[in-house]
């Protein structure tokens, strides 16, 4: 498998930015880490080798990328309004930066899909809702779509547009809304086992029914509790099934 590491100092981050990929051709899978994990996080856990068939065979090139939670939203050491404004310049960083890479990397435009577990899926989540003429689907698995928690209680815009649980159910733009009904892969997993919320699920997917955006809510069993392997199990049923 062609994997390669690439790392360019980043203009919205204010600092060196490694970005992990794996595979030749396919269209482009993001994957957004859990919690407070780095680039290789999905590597080190061994799902790139889950999903190892799917790369070979040229259906998805694989793109991991750095957290900035522990900078934002995890950081106690600043004020809530800095942790979002963190977290704007994480968006512009996908947005200005590693989308345009990918595509320059794939040499043309190809469909990317946004992924994420745990924490990472609100970051998934985001990039989907936020700028659906460049992200094209989301998978979505035990993910947390509310941020509030994090804040003490503080609110302004910049909390309010990154809390899909929020600014969604206002959506009235036309031409976004549009762009979201248009998608054919959002896709909200959760398992039903230990530690797992699948309410946090649900929720999501009413308020993207309610809006009338495609969305397919999957509830595994209660034997799925909040663990690797059963994204080991959802992850490459996704990939072969759905793609």
């Amino acid at each position: 498998m062609r994997r390669k590491i690439h790392k360019w100092w980043s203009p919205n981050l204010g600092k060196d930015t490694p970005v992990v990929s794996y595979g030749h051709y396919g269209f482009a899978l993001l994957m957004f880490p859990t919690a407070a994990a780095d680039f290789l996080e999905y590597e080190r856990f061994q799902m790139i080798d889950k999903i190892s068939h799917h790369i070979h065979n040229g259906k998805v090139k694989v793109y991991s990328i750095n957290s900035i939670n522990n900078e934002s939203w995890f950081n106690q050491h600043i004020h809530p309004a800095q942790k979002a404004i963190r977290q704007q310049q994480y968006n512009s960083y996908i947005f200005n930066e590693v989308v345009p890479f990918i595509h320059n990397d794939c040499q043309g435009r190809v469909m990317i899909i946004t992924c994420g577990i745990s924490m990472g899926c609100v970051h998934a989540a985001n990039a989907l809702f936020h700028r659906p003429d460049l992200i094209d689907g989301a998978i979505l698995m035990s993910g947390t779509y509310d941020l509030k928690r994090y804040v003490d209680n503080y609110y302004d815009d910049n909390v309010y547009f990154n809390n899909p649980v929020d600014y969604l159910p206002n959506l009235n733009d036309g031409w976004h809304l549009e762009q979201l009904r248009q998608k054919r892969h959002i896709h909200v997993l959760s398992g039903q086992g230990e530690y797992e919320d699948p309410q946090r699920s649900i929720d999501l997917a009413n308020i993207l029914d309610g809006l009338g955006v495609p969305c397919e809510l999957d509830l595994w069993g209660h034997d799925m509790r909040h663990d690797w392997p059963t994204w080991y199990a959802m992850l490459p049923y996704y990939l072969e099934s759905r793609f």
